[in-house]
């Protein structure tokens, strides 16, 4: 009892106690519910969703996008953002090279989904792994996708394009027989889409052919669809298959830019006339000029192969189909335009083709994604014509894929540009260097401290040896590579008419900048696409850039940070594309067996040494002074073959483009001369191939080589303006105390109908 009486407590205790035990209770719910709310609502509306679509044909996953080595790619992004506005920045690099990073600010509002593409530099599209990642305003990582892999394709390779109207309409081209050569050689088609399709000139130069469906035509933006035309100007093969003709008068930009006026349409039977062509030899029915080679855009054929079968016809044995050949399908029908048909059924054009600037427009006035064509035996036979695959590959024969070698074009412009500041030390030297070291700290030293009776200080004299050899190879170093600060321009200006004073200008811009210290400094675009990239070091030295830079891209233009090391040049590209007036224009004109080139300089100063490439050979024009046009003739007397022409001035390309990634050396050999004539030979660098049967020789962008130009009947003029850049606005934004500007003028000239 007593211990019962002890344990009881009084009436108002136990009532507080309560109270404040259910109070506890009430505010444990209170929180559980709050995190059941903010489980269920928060995470729902913070959400990010950051897709990248890497390469052509990219998926949100990154993978599956093509590149192709050596050149120019998109990558797009896709950003959902349901939280709270913020600024972001999309920053995409390379895992592999000199560090490249290339960045684009993005606002990003509440509840708004964004997509954008910016350019990227694909130095090795085989082995390349690329990261992104989507940063905000803090430096805080909001989203990240790493370890991105896309499919590489050969420098030497066909990379066809498609915008086509269903998935099942896509291109496709006949697989190589070598398995061998399927992994990097065999040609691919990418599927793209209109919604990461580029707006820039610029990321669409690594393929060689689109095929565009007319009602996906209508789909495109304005920037798209100028893109897509300056793409076509600048060299590019545009596939255009026709649904039906008011597709194109629909979007003004494509049916200015086609071969043909379409104003109807029929019905026709295949019969056998467009299985007889497409077992004809070679691709010459789709080209504009018999003289258009066959295989990729402004590149040679893979090494090896480019001689072997020179005969050979895939399309010969191709099986006939009588379902096909019975079968009604609709066609556009029109009146040329600066076209010709390469293929006719009864009288009514199916395939007609016609230059555009540098590039070809190639129209198919039936759509090749219905039937009968969607389901015949041959199609991707007929897509690999289109394409202009070349038809050994399809041979059969062991296509040797070991290749090596392959010098980058860029090391040519550097050994121009590079700062003569900078020298090296003679290999020679160097040995002779070593050689005393090791006889100093060995023999002499034991000598000298033994007749001295004193070895016990060698633990002195070893050190002081060290001071000394150290000091005096740094004023060596010193004495062969100090210098100030050094800026140098060349400027590669291809000039694509639009009309009789307006042009597209499609700029390289090469810039080579020497540093006494180690030090950043910032560069500035300010043409309409504009964007920056390290030197390509070549795909013998794994397809790296060799150095280093941060781009950060705007809509118009770039702003660029780049590192250089103390005591070294290092060479930048900048490529850019931007409208502006037709600074020099030229036409060719014939009387009977006599030809006249009539030029205009536009310019406000004279032009140096200019030079016009015809046919085969390369004739000397002068100077022409500013603001006048002259009429002149074509003097044999005055013109060399093209081939010695380049091989003369390019004797030493090979030789200085390997000895500037050398820390020593001869000097000599290190330097190419800038002059009209040595650069005017890099425009035709394919001439002065002359390798082994598996090497490659020098690795180019697109666009570079002009030699396809000339055998489809063109002429190039070439017009040399020293001190001078296209560009009012410099592209370094720091002092130097060294500088040169250089520009040379790329212009196309169509070579007259019927000339000889």
């Amino acid at each position: 009892m007593e211990l019962i009486a002890h344990s009881r407590r009084p009436p108002n205790e136990f009532t507080f106690q309560r109270l404040i035990s259910r109070l506890h209770s009430l505010r444990r719910a209170a929180r559980l519910s709050l995190l059941l709310v903010l489980s269920g609502v928060l995470p729902a509306r913070a959400a990010l969703q950051f897709d990248v679509f890497l390469g052509y044909g990219g998926q949100p996953t990154g993978t599956d996008g093509i590149v192709r080595e050596a050149g120019w790619f998109p990558v797009a992004c896709e950003v959902l953002n349901d939280g709270p506005s913020f600024n972001a920045v999309f920053e995409v690099s390379s895992q592999m090279g000199g560090g490249q990073a290339r960045r684009l600010a993005v606002e990003l509002p509440t509840n708004t989904r964004k997509r954008f593409v910016i350019p990227v530099f694909a130095a090795s599209g085989t082995y390349g792994v690329w990261e992104a990642r989507l940063l905000d305003d803090r430096g805080k990582v909001r989203g990240e996708k790493n370890g991105l892999r896309p499919r590489g394709v050969a420098w030497e390779s066909v990379l066809m394009g498609a915008l086509p109207r269903t998935f099942a309409g896509l291109p496709k081209l006949p697989e190589l027989k070598n398995n061998n050569a399927r992994t990097v050689l065999q040609p691919l088609v990418a599927r793209l889409q209109v919604e990461q399709m580029p707006d820039s000139p610029i990321s669409l130069e690594g393929l060689d052919a689109i095929y565009l469906n007319s009602e996906k035509a209508l789909e495109l933006k304005v920037n798209q669809s100028d893109a897509l035309s300056a793409w076509v100007h600048g060299g590019g093969h545009l596939i255009v298959g026709v649904e039906q003709a008011s597709d194109i008068k629909a979007a003004p930009w494509l049916n200015d830019l086609l071969p043909i006026e379409l104003t109807g349409s029929e019905t026709r039977k295949a019969n056998r006339e467009v299985l007889d062509w497409l077992r004809s030899r070679g691709d010459q029915e789709i080209a504009p000029e018999s003289g258009m080679r066959s295989g990729s855009r402004n590149r040679p054929g893979p090494p090896g192969v480019r001689a072997s079968n020179p005969g050979f016809n895939p399309y010969a044995d191709l099986p006939d189909d009588a379902e096909f050949n019975q079968a009604d399908f609709p066609v556009a029908t029109g009146n040329l335009r600066g076209g010709r048909a390469a293929l006719s059924a009864q009288g009514t054009p199916l395939i007609v083709a016609g230059n555009r600037g540098r590039g070809q427009v190639t129209v198919l006035t039936f759509s090749p994604e219905r039937e009968p064509f969607r389901s015949w035996k041959n199609r991707d036979w007929f897509w690999a014509k289109l394409a202009r695959v070349p038809p050994a590959w399809f041979s059969g024969e062991q296509l040797n894929l070991n290749f090596y070698g392959g010098s980058s074009i860029d090391g040519v412009f550097g050994a121009m540009i590079d700062s003569r500041q900078v020298r090296k030390l003679p290999v020679q030297w160097l040995l002779l260097l070593l050689v005393v070291y090791l006889l100093v700290i060995g023999p002499v030293d034991q000598y000298c401290l033994k007749k001295a009776g004193k070895q016990m200080l060698t633990w002195l004299t070893f050190p002081i040896y060290v001071v000394f050899f150290s000091l005096l190879i740094y004023y060596i170093g010193y004495k062969l590579r100090a210098g100030e600060t050094e800026w140098n321009e060349l400027h590669l200006v291809d000039i694509l008419p639009q009309s009789e004073s307006a042009a597209e200008w499609r700029g390289r811009t090469y810039a080579s900048v020497y540093s006494p210290v180690n030090a950043r400094y910032r560069l500035a675009g300010e043409q309409t696409h504009a964007t920056l990239r390290g030197e390509f070091m070549g795909l013998a030295r794994g397809g790296q850039e060799g150095s280093r830079s941060e781009v950060l891209q705007r809509d118009r233009g770039f702003d660029a940070e780049i590192e250089v090391p103390v005591w070294t040049s290092q060479l930048y590209v900048s490529d850019w594309a931007e409208s502006g007036a037709l600074p020099l224009s030229a036409t060719i004109t014939t009387q009977g067996a006599n030809r006249h080139l009539n030029l205009r300089n536009n310019l406000s100063r004279e032009l140096k040494e200019v030079r016009l490439v015809f046919r085969d050979r390369i004739y000397e024009v002068g100077n022409v002074p500013a603001g006048s046009a002259t009429t002149i003739p074509f003097d044999p007397s005055k013109s060399v073959p093209l081939r010695d022409f380049v091989t003369q001035q390019g004797a030493q390309f090979q030789t200085a483009s390997q000895q500037r990634q050398y820390a020593f050396g001869d000097n000599a050999n290190r330097w190419v001369e800038l002059n009209p004539r040595t650069l005017m030979a890099t425009s035709f660098i394919s001439h002065a191939l002359n390798i082994g049967p598996y090497q490659r020789a020098f690795v180019y962008p697109a666009g570079m080589d002009l030699t396809s130009l000339t055998e489809r009947g063109d002429a190039v003029l070439l017009a040399w303006d020293p001190g001078h850049s296209p560009s009012a606005t410099p592209l370094n934004r720091f002092k130097t105390i060294r500088s040169q500007r250089n520009t040379l003028f790329r212009l196309a000239i169509p070579a007259p109908t019927g000339n000889l």
